[in-house]
C-alpha cells in the first residue's frame, strides 16, 4: 500500500467510526426514517456529482429488482434501524454491534454453501457471538443499551449482510459509483414518503442539522468514494480491515461526547474482533469472491 492509501484508509476508519456518535446527535431531533432520508439525500448529492464529474455509469435497468433489494437492506432498513436503536443504546455500544456484520455475512454464506466450513471459521463465529453476548450484557447491565435497541441493532447488521448476499449474486461487474449512487438514489425514494407521512422532527437545532449534514455527506458520499477508490487500488481484504477498527472508533467518539462504557462490555468488542480475526485467518474459510466490493456495509 502506499501513503496515499494508508491515509485514505485511516480517514475512511475515522469517518465511520464517529457515525455512530453522528447518528445518537441526529436522533435527538430528527426520527429515525428521517435520519436515513436526510443520510440518502446528502449523500446521493455527493454521488451524482462525483457520477458525472468522472463520467461513472449507472447500472442497466435490467436490474432494478436486485438494486431495490439491496437498497433496501443496505440503506433503508440498516439506516432506519440504526436510528432507532440508538435510540435507547449508547453510540459505543452501536459500533461494537456494527462488527456482527461479517459473523452474520459469513453465516448467510455458509447456509448458501458459497463457502466452505473449517474448525476454525466455526470457532470465530462461535467467539464473535460470545463476544456480542458480553458487550449485550455489559450495556443492559451498565444502563448504556436496553436488550430492545440492541437487537434493533443487530437486525441493522443482519440487513447489511443479506445486502452483501444479493449484490455478490446479482451485481457483480457492475460500476461501483454507479452503484452507489443507484443505491442512495432508490434509498430516498422510498424513504421520502414514510418520512413526511411518519412523525416529523422537533425543533431542529444547528447541532442535530449539522450531524445530518456530515453524515450524509461524509459519512455516506466520501465515505463510498474513498471505500471504492482503495477496491481499485488495492486488495479487498486490506481495505476491508478498515471494519474491525470501526468499534474502537465508536468507543472513542464516545467518550469524546461523554459516554461510559461497562469493563463487560469492552471485553465484549475483543472477543468479537478476536472471532473476527480467527474466522478470517485462511482464505478457505472467507466467502468466495468479494461481497464486500458489491456493497458498503457503513452505520
Amino acid at each position: 500500500m502506499t501513503r496515499r492509501d494508508v491515509l485514505e484508509m485511516f480517514i475512511l476508519s475515522v469517518v465511520w467510526g464517529v457515525s455512530f456518535l453522528l447518528i445518537k446527535l441526529g436522533g435527538e431531533v430528527f426520527p429515525p426514517v428521517w435520519v436515513a432520508l436526510l443520510r440518502s439525500a446528502f449523500g446521493a448529492l455527493i454521488l451524482w456529482a462525483a457520477l458525472r464529474w468522472g463520467r461513472h455509469t449507472l447500472p442497466p435497468a435490467r436490474l432494478w429488482k436486485p438494486l431495490l433489494l439491496v437498497a433496501v437492506f443496505n440503506n433503508v432498513l440498516p439506516w432506519t434501524f440504526f436510528a432507532w436503536g440508538e435510540q435507547t443504546v449508547s453510540s459505543n455500544i452501536a459500533a461494537i454491534l456494527n462488527a456482527t456484520t461479517p459473523l452474520f455475512t459469513l453465516l448467510i454464506a455458509l447456509n448458501a454453501r458459497s463457502t466452505q466450513v473449517s474448525g476454525r471459521v466455526v470457532g470465530g463465529v462461535l467467539i464473535g457471538l460470545a463476544g456480542v453476548t458480553l458487550t449485550v450484557s455489559g450495556g443492559v447491565g451498565g444502563g448504556h443499551a436496553t436488550l430492545f435497541g440492541a437487537l434493533i441493532l443487530l437486525l441493522a447488521s443482519l440487513g447489511y449482510a443479506v445486502a452483501t448476499s444479493i449484490a455478490k449474486r446479482t451485481l457483480s461487474g457492475q460500476n461501483p459509483v454507479g452503484l452507489a449512487t443507484t443505491q442512495l438514489s432508490l434509498s430516498s425514494l422510498l424513504l421520502a414518503p414514510v418520512a413526511l407521512l411518519g412523525p416529523q422532527p422537533g425543533t431542529v437545532t444547528p447541532a442535530a442539522l449539522g450531524a445530518m449534514v456530515v453524515l450524509g455527506v461524509l459519512g455516506s458520499g466520501v465515505a463510498y468514494l474513498l471505500y471504492y477508490g482503495l477496491l481499485a487500488r488495492i486488495s479487498p481484504t486490506q481495505v476491508t480491515a478498515v471494519t474491525y477498527v470501526l468499534p474502537l472508533w465508536g468507543l472513542f467518539w464516545g467518550l469524546v461526547a461523554g459516554e461510559s462504557v461497562a469493563v463487560l462490555s469492552l471485553l465484549g468488542v475483543t472477543v468479537v474482533l478476536a472471532g473476527l480475526l480467527l474466522m478470517n485467518a485462511p482464505r478457505s474459510a472467507q466467502p468466495t469472491g468479494n461481497p464486500c466490493a458489491m456493497v458498503h456495509n457503513s452505520p
